[in-house]
């Protein structure tokens, strides 16, 4: 699985997860920086990522559309740096690992992590 790391999450993650064993893109190096959501879904759907992200948006425009993919990967806390909640994202990306290759709305927050499958419903 490789994830798209969204506008919203600082660029410092793709390293921090490449050190781990996941691969990671950046949106600033693949799309423009004020590029409308439904873009960026767009190219995570069509390049197989999964998008990882701290915007709401994502899981609503796939609950609009109800769209099959890609899969989103929602932070919820207000520390969104690896050293605060990295953990917690690569445990989530383990436990929900076959959820994400299927397509899933995944949330994650310090109190608990949930999936939805998609389309959602």
């Amino acid at each position: 699985m490789k994830l798209l790391v969204d506008m919203n999450l600082s660029p410092a993650w793709v390293p921090y997860l490449a050190a781990r064993g996941v691969a990671a893109v950046h949106w600033s190096t693949v799309g423009a920086p004020n590029a409308p959501d439904t873009e960026v879904l767009g190219y995570a759907r069509d390049n197989g990522l999964v998008v990882f992200t701290h915007d709401l948006d994502f899981g609503v425009l796939l609950a609009l559309t109800r769209g099959a993919g890609p899969s989103v990967l929602q932070v919820r806390t207000q520390d969104v740096m690896p050293e605060d909640i990295g953990t917690i994202v690569l445990d989530s990306l383990a436990r929900f690992a076959d959820a994400l290759s299927n397509g899933a709305l995944v949330t994650v927050d310090h109190a608990q992590v949930r999936a939805r499958v998609l389309p959602l419903r």
